[in-house]
């Protein structure tokens, strides 16, 4: 018998401020820091939250690309996924209401040597870009619940 998928999983972190800008986060048995760059009044001790925005979109991408392939049947070597993104900080500053405080704009680059048509190439693509959860929360929107405790 294969095994089943469940029908939901939850993932979740916990975090705790160890400066204005840095942060520690936990989740599982990980522990990672996030960080704001110099130039943006941090330490650089991580990758501030917008970077690990992009790379957690890049590391899902892989996860489903290489997933989708399998059950195309085929074989992609050399996976490579280059990300940017533009970000106007006026409004998370406060200097400005006018633009969002996300991203602008993400632009994903892949490339792979995979032996395929174009259009199984397209068709791949879109599955990966439509099956990617990352991808999902950033092209449609995905309800946030805030909540304060007070010590």
């Amino acid at each position: 018998m294969g095994s089943e998928t469940p029908q939901r999983l939850t993932f979740d972190v916990s975090a705790s401020a160890e400066s204005p800008t840095r942060t520690r986060v936990s989740t599982r048995d990980f522990e990672f820091v996030v960080d704001e760059p110099a130039t943006l009044g941090g330490s650089d001790e991580g990758p501030n939250p917008v970077e690990y925005l992009l790379g957690a979109l890049a590391g899902c991408m892989n996860v489903v690309a290489h997933q989708v392939a399998r059950e195309m049947d085929l074989d992609v070597r050399d996976l490579e996924i280059e990300i940017d993104g533009d970000l106007d900080p006026a409004k998370f500053m406060g200097e400005s209401d006018e633009s969002r405080a996300g991203y602008q704009e993400v632009r994903v680059d892949i490339s792979a040597d995979v032996d395929a048509t174009d259009e199984t190439i397209q068709t791949w693509l879109s599955a990966v870009e439509e099956r990617c959860p990352v991808s999902d929360n950033l092209s449609h929107e995905t309800p946030l619940a805030v909540s304060f405790e007070s010590r």
